[in-house]
């Protein structure tokens, strides 16, 4: 038997091995036409969504500034995995250092669970403007809205602290090639040669602990949200089922592709291809959508935006 001699993490590069399945050049010059090009307009797409927002007075309202807080975080997900990616796909160079890994690592942990307590406050602000419209302006003010906005990027922190304690004390012996496309903490732990045991079991309970948790409180808000519109009017419901298909739309796409890209660990002999395609996709889709989704829904995102094409003269003003 190979013995191994234990390596300490801080002295690992770890090799991201990305779509093993599609080394051919025409692959890659398709893989990374299309994300570069997804990516690039991801980002043009919600730094204009932000400043849209900024700009317009009439947007600084509780529901903007949480829209305002996807759009970010919408720059920040796929910022911290994509760029390593395609400089894999452009290059010979798979390497990432140990610290690069660990910092990718705990950008994505906290980004993406940062963005699930932001969908289910967005749940919940369209709860309270729904269901109690004459208590709404009281209870959801800017300033509380702000509070609440900042105080969801605490779990990610506390999880993140967490999962980097298990990484730095796991024990590696020397295997550093990572079967993903960037530093992912179920990944990267994979590669420990000593008991994971523990490590893994937590981060399972916390997983399948904190998202029904927060799908039971997207979907509680939803379903009150149906009850008191079926007694509106036709035109109320119609603003209301707009308003709440989009926010659905955009959880579901980014939850359900979570959940099943890490139940997709625990099953024997599945595609690693076809986890990292699905992991990508859930990446960077719903950043990419996100904008389009809600300029499409919201009157008066759409509205703002064309007052700015108008004072650039991006297009001409009507008369």
């Amino acid at each position: 038997m190979t013995e191994w001699n234990q390596t300490d993490i801080r002295m690992l590069r770890f090799i991201l091995i990305s779509f093993s399945g599609f080394q051919d050049g025409p692959s890659h010059a398709a893989l990374i036409s299309i994300f570069s090009v997804i990516y690039a307009t991801t980002l043009v797409e919600n730094i204009l969504f932000i400043l849209v927002i900024l700009s317009d007075s009439r947007l600084h309202s509780p529901m903007y500034i949480l829209i305002c807080n996807l759009a970010i975080l919408d720059i920040c997900i796929p910022t911290a995995t994509i760029p390593q990616m395609l400089h894999g796909l452009t290059s010979d160079d798979h390497s990432i250092t140990s610290g690069g890994c660990i910092a990718q690592m705990s950008f994505y942990v906290i980004f993406g669970i940062t963005e699930y307590l932001i969908l289910a406050l967005m749940a919940f602000d369209r709860y309270q403007a729904i269901c109690k419209p004459l208590h709404y302006p009281t209870v959801m003010t800017n300033k509380f809205v702000l509070i609440l906005a900042l105080l969801c990027w605490t779990p990610g922190t506390c999880i993140n602290f967490m999962h980097v304690y298990f990484v730095l004390n796991a024990q590696f012996c020397g295997q550093n090639k990572v079967q993903y496309y960037f530093c992912d903490y179920s990944a990267v732990l994979a590669l420990a040669c000593g008991d994971i045991f523990l490590p893994d079991t937590v981060n399972f309970v916390m997983v399948m602990t904190i998202m029904p948790v927060i799908l039971t409180c997207i979907v509680t808000s939803y379903a009150k949200i149906i009850l008191v519109i079926k007694a509106a009017s036709s035109e109320s419901r119609r603003k209301a089922f707009s308003t709440c298909a989009s926010h659905l739309f955009v959880l579901f796409v980014f939850v359900l592709v979570a959940l099943f890209v890490f139940i997709s660990y625990r099953i024997p002999g599945f595609s690693d291809d076809a986890r990292i395609l699905t992991a990508v996709i859930q990446n960077i889709f719903p950043s990419f959508a996100n904008p389009i989704i809600y300029c499409l829904k919201t009157k008066e995102l759409r509205e703002a935006f064309l007052k700015i094409l108008k004072k650039h003269k991006i297009i001409e003003a009507e008369y």
